[in-house]
């Protein structure tokens, strides 16, 4: 068949050219159960023929007309096909992260007005069903997991012929402009907005995409970012494209050990999360003694120094393979011993890292985009010609990026969306003449490759109305094996601040070896030789910045951020204004 024009045309073009025993694998009782091509094309199929059973509408043109369809959900197979389905039938999917609050997902249902909700478990539905009086647009829920008195996700699926050849008939009508899938941004700031992807958006993304990508055939890839965040999903659909089988990872806490079962080839990941993987890397090199430990760091001191692009020189070449050999195979035999490649996106993800990874054979393609264009701009490529350290890499083809005076990044291109759901207004504020404002600040590097400096709404001004990027210093702190996370303040102050969470393994640690007695996180923090620890990591860091950006208090915290208690949101961006209210009384220690 042609080139796929609909997201739903991609798993045809896969049926056709490289069939898959395993097209997706999700665990069920311990086991992976997997689902062949052909599998999940019946199931579409009998999952569209049942939607429009119960009543689905699909021929209004308008994007307000169209029925809209939820799943709030952790990944697994069941997700990708009801978003196939829904889209055979000309309905809109709009995915939700699992872990919203009450309050934004009772907001999100009633501004897309869904009329039916797939949960994943107990949990989900008891959160939907909280609210289910107050929708009275919403049918019908069915769960992924057999619950009692709830419908299962099954219950839906019909064969009856006449409904399948109505599926097929509505498919032939849908176009690569229409509406694919609403995604509401759950963003640092505000309400949550409704952005409008097409088709033809995300195809367009996929296909641009592809040659940024390993070759090569059968591949499999582990899928845990949240499907609900673009990235994830669009990158699904490359996958579906290209013939890569896809296995989701049971949660956050099985990844490890779902690595070692799968042995992927290929996955996708934000910079938090390779944080964590490298700290534990190095909690680990730190038990070692003797030998081993010189060696552990030795390596690790050479990986720091490895630049692409570059001749390093036969010696340091020759060291390199050796500490490959020793060192860096265990750091590859943890992600699978497989690995060609990881995606990484959604946040900066620090220099020192990718550069450590690529040095070890772990290559890191830092990309860049946002929901509003579907999403990738630009993204540091398989082939090391066309990837830069320090940089999100060269724009793909088809988009065009240009610097505005202020220096924000304006985008162009087939992937930008069709708008802000019922919100034209906000729309016009952000696309202009075909460009759209990312809110980033940033450069192109030689002309090649494009580098992220800031958000334009984070950069504020101190007192003394000298600007401050917190970004760039924030990641320079997260360096430090004993910082877990930081916020740089100081909006309107006289100085700049810093609000930090310690990485309470690693400072436990640094006590032992100190004879400092750990009590407890909260009252640690209070312990002056730990204080003045601290306060000497953050002086080693000071020497990074200018005058005005140099850290002159701050304040340890107690608890670390998460996105379940509400500092970060899906992507483990830092909701500043939430952390700012949390930690008031923190940050006016710091000022007082």
């Amino acid at each position: 068949m042609n080139e796929p024009k609909r997201l739903f045309d991609i798993i045809r073009y896969q049926l056709k050219n490289f069939p898959l025993d395993d097209m997706l694998a999700g665990k069920e009782d311990g086991t992976w159960k997997k689902y062949s091509t052909q599998e999940v094309i019946n199931t579409i199929n009998s999952l569209g023929a049942g939607l429009l059973n119960s009543g689905i509408s699909y021929n209004d043109k308008s994007p307000e007309g169209r029925d809209k369809i939820a799943i709030v959900s952790k990944n697994r197979p069941e997700w990708l096909m009801i978003d196939l389905a829904v889209q055979q039938i000309g309905a809109v999917l709009t995915p939700i992260y699992p872990t919203i609050t009450v309050n934004e997902l009772e907001f999100i249902l009633r501004d897309a007005e869904v009329k039916i909700i797939f949960v994943n478990d107990a949990g989900l539905y008891e959160k939907v069903q909280s609210i289910k009086d107050k929708l009275p647009q919403l049918r019908e829920i069915f769960s992924f997991e057999r619950l009692p008195g709830v419908k299962h996700w099954t219950e839906i699926l019909n064969n009856d012929p006449d409904l399948l050849n109505r599926v097929q008939n509505i498919a032939d009508t849908i176009t690569a402009d229409h509406l694919a899938t609403i995604i509401y941004t759950s963003g640092t700031t505000g309400i949550p907005k409704g952005v409008m992807l097409s088709h033809s958006n995300i195809v367009t993304n996929v296909l641009a995409s592809i040659p940024c990508f390993p070759p090569g055939e059968k591949m499999r890839a582990l899928s845990f970012l949240p499907l609900n965040h673009i990235l994830e999903r669009m990158v699904s659909y490359l996958y579906m494209y290209t013939g890569t089988s896809i296995y989701y990872a049971e949660s956050l806490e099985t990844i490890g050990d779902n690595l070692k079962e799968v042995h992927p080839q290929l996955f996708t990941t934000v910079p938090r999360l390779l944080e964590k993987v490298y700290d534990k890397i190095m909690a680990k090199g730190s038990e070692l003694t003797g030998v081993k430990r010189k060696l552990f760091f030795w390596a690790h001191d050479l990986a720091t120094k490895f630049e692409i692009n570059k001749n390093l020189g036969v010696a340091y070449t020759l060291k390199l393979s050796v500490a490959n050999k020793i060192i860096f195979k265990k750091w590859r035999e943890a992600l699978g011993g497989e690995v060609k490649a990881i995606v990484s996106g959604g946040a900066a993800c620090q220099v020192r890292l990718i550069r450590i990874f690529t040095a070890a054979r772990i290559p890191i393609l830092e990309g860049y985009g946002l929901t509003e264009t579907s999403p990738v701009i630009s993204v540091n490529k398989w082939d090391v010609k066309g990837r830069m350290f320090g940089t999100v890499g060269p724009v793909i083809q088809g988009v065009q990026v240009k610097i505005a005076d202020d220096g924000e990044i304006l985008c162009k291109g087939p992937n930008i969306m069709m708008g802000y759901y019922k919100h034209p207004e906000l729309t016009a504020e952000v696309i202009e003449e075909g460009w759209f404002k990312t809110g980033d600040i940033g450069m192109m590097i030689d002309n090649k490759c494009l580098k992220i400096t800031d958000r334009k709404k984070e950069l504020f001004k101190t007192s003394g109305g000298k600007y401050v990027s917190p970004l760039p210093i924030e990641s320079k702190l997260k360096e430090s094996m004993y910082i877990e996370n930081a916020m740089i303040i100081g909006a309107e102050q006289k100085y700049t601040g810093a609000l930090i969470v310690p990485s309470y393994s690693n400072l436990k640690q640094w006590c032992k070896e100190n004879d400092i007695e750990f009590t407890s996180d909260s009252e640690i923090i209070t312990n002056e030789k730990v204080i003045e620890f601290y306060k000497d990591l953050v002086e080693g860091f000071n020497k990074y910045f200018n005058n005005v950006e140099q850290i002159k208090k701050f304040e340890l915290l107690p608890h670390d951020w998460t996105v379940d208690t509400g500092e970060l949101t899906p992507k483990m961006s830092l909701k500043r204004k939430v952390i700012m209210e949390k930690c008031r009384d923190a940050v006016k220690r710091i000022y007082d």
